[in-house]
């Protein structure tokens, strides 16, 4: 396995001890701590193009706590079946993992269409506990949760401007080369910021389906891992 270099460890060791310590981090489920710690070992893997983007996302998180508002942030992919579901959720768990304050986070599409199924497998995988409801079809609802006692997220596919979604002051995250170019326009964010990921659907009915959608989600939880990592509430 590749070591990080001195300087990037270094960097790394300033962000991580600066930050106050929080001795009321949310308890999470087991194997989602766990998942969140295999994770942030891997921080080396992320190449510092996309580490100078994620240090975008973490300074908005800052500049919010920081001034005493929530952070409210979407992440769009064209369909909002795959890649913006994995991005939403991973933003929600590290800023549980690393005790942060009140976040809100979302997802939507340029397109509403169904949660993915090998989508909702590979979040299983991870640890996510998650309950369809019988009353839905084409567009279920699924009901995920990754800590105890919490309300459980409601997720399903919709159009980025679609309610719950955020209509002002917040950031959004594309996640897809395709959203990205549709929607050259987010009316009302504050942030905008490309970050896209390849789509596991291209492995849709291989042998290495299941493959590619747990290196997918395990890619976005790594970088959105980093991102929170280097928030500093004062």
């Amino acid at each position: 396995m590749k070591m990080a270099g001195k300087a990037e460890l270094a960097s790394f060791l300033i962000h991580y001890f600066k930050r106050p310590m929080n001795f009321n981090r949310t308890i999470l489920f087991d194997r989602i701590t766990d998942s969140c710690r295999q994770l942030e070992e891997e921080f080396h893997l992320i190449p510092n193009n996309r580490k100078s983007k994620l240090a975008i996302l973490g300074d908005y998180f800052s500049e919010k706590f920081n001034a005493q508002q929530t952070p409210k942030v979407i992440v769009i992919c064209t369909h909002n079946a795959r890649r913006s579901h994995i991005g939403q959720l991973w933003l929600a768990v590290a800023a549980d993992y690393f005790g942060l304050p009140s976040v809100r986070t979302f997802s939507g599409g340029t397109e509403a269409t169904a949660v993915n199924l090998q989508t909702i497998a590979a979040l299983k995988r991870i640890g996510f506990v998650i309950v369809e409801d019988e009353s839905a079809t084409e567009n279920p609802v699924y009901q995920i949760t990754w800590k105890e006692g919490m309300t459980p997220l409601r997720v399903f596919s919709k159009k980025y401007d679609a309610d719950p979604n955020p209509k002002e002051n917040f950031a959004a995250i594309m996640v897809c080369s395709e959203a990205d170019g549709e929607c050259p326009y987010v009316s009302g964010c504050d942030l905008r910021l490309s970050l896209p990921y390849d789509d596991p659907k291209e492995a849709d009915g291989s042998e290495y389906e299941v493959e590619k959608y747990d290196q997918t989600a395990r890619q976005i939880g790594r970088e959105i891992l980093y991102s929170l990592s280097r928030v500093n509430p004062l």
